[in-house]
């Protein structure tokens, strides 16, 4: 059950994230109204309604952008237009159409994730691209499925598949998720290998790397909390040293005291061949991963290790605090 009490921005604006998953809130004055509150300390404003036979949650918007009153308003609007029924649109539209919908509409995500979605579509999905809609049986899709290596990948592109379908049902171009007779494709879940010793041994590889460039990029993926992608197409603009921010992110200090320490000429924090930055320094990073004995230790599984154990917060100075206890207590 959610936790109620009358919604005021007090409130809001000093609600602790959870340090996985989300918690819910519940409005008092508004009971109808609910909030998630993420890990990652977004905020977004909800409803839920039993919709059509089916329990939905409908995002009216993230606070602060939307502020309480004006969310308390659109409470009925939402719920209103939701019972409405979906008019059956004639119109035979394509695969290929109805995904840049979907993508246009539908799809919340931003910058680099949006287009790299947008890249597993073309690469995964593209001989669906000229088909109706409402043709695509259920065949096709397994056939589109089974032809995708790698267990999770087939298991995430044929989720998106039914969320693709789902909205075009919900928007009238379609009365039949072909997906919906497919089993669910079960993986095991990676597990990384892990942990204070073998973080230590790795952290002492890294540092003994010659190239300053390669070094200073990996270590950056320990005292950076962040994937690979960002942390290697860093850029010097975006970098506040009186702040000790990037891109509006908190530095935790060994990273500040690492890139303070490197040359700032050039666009890039860490360049690669030409104009560009940094992309996949895989041979160094295998020579390391196989020394310590574990070669299916990826890059972004540092990552992902570190935002594990960290307690994250929205206030910037209390994560910042965060990130250096975390590294006091991984680092011997």
């Amino acid at each position: 059950m959610a936790h109620q009490f009358y919604f005021n921005p007090y409130i809001l604006d000093n609600l602790p994230a959870p340090s996985s998953g989300f918690d819910v809130v519940q409005d008092v004055s508004e009971p109808r109204l609910r909030m998630y509150i993420t890990s990652r300390g977004i905020k977004s404003f909800f409803v839920r309604k039993r919709v059509h036979g089916k329990d939905k949650r409908i995002i009216i918007g993230n606070y602060p952008e939307i502020d309480i009153e004006t969310a308390r308003s659109a409470v009925q609007d939402v719920l209103d237009k939701a019972l409405q029924k979906v008019p059956v649109n004639r119109h035979k539209i394509s695969f290929k159409k109805i995904v840049d919908i979907y993508m246009l509409k539908h799809v919340r995500r931003t910058g680099g994730a949006k287009e790299k979605l947008y890249r597993a579509i073309n690469l995964h999905l593209f001989s669906l691209f000229d088909k109706t809609l409402v043709d695509i049986t259920t065949e096709d899709v397994k056939s589109v499925i089974d032809k995708i290596s790698g267990p999770v990948i087939a298991g995430r592109m044929q989720e998106l598949l039914r969320s693709i379908f789902n909205y075009a049902i919900e928007t009238g171009y379609a009365k039949n998720n072909p997906v919906d007779n497919l089993p669910k494709r079960k993986h095991e879940i990676k597990k990384s290998p892990l942990n204070k010793s073998l973080f230590n041994r790795l952290l002492r590889l890294i540092k003994k790397q010659e190239s300053q460039n390669i070094r200073s990029a990996f270590l950056m993926l320990i005292y950076g909390f962040a994937p690979k992608s960002k942390i290697f197409s860093m850029q010097w603009k975006d970098l506040d040293f009186n702040h000790y921010t990037w891109n509006d992110f908190p530095l935790s200090d060994a990273a500040v005291v690492l890139l303070q320490d490197l040359p700032q000429n050039g666009r890039w924090v860490f360049p690669g061949r030409g104009r560009g930055h940094l992309t996949d320094p895989r041979i160094a990073w295998r020579k390391i991963v196989d020394t310590i004995g574990v070669s299916n230790l990826t890059m972004d599984d540092l990552y992902k290790y570190l935002m594990r154990q960290l307690t994250w917060t929205a206030n910037k100075e209390d994560l910042r605090f965060n990130m250096n206890d975390l590294l006091n207590n991984l680092i011997d």
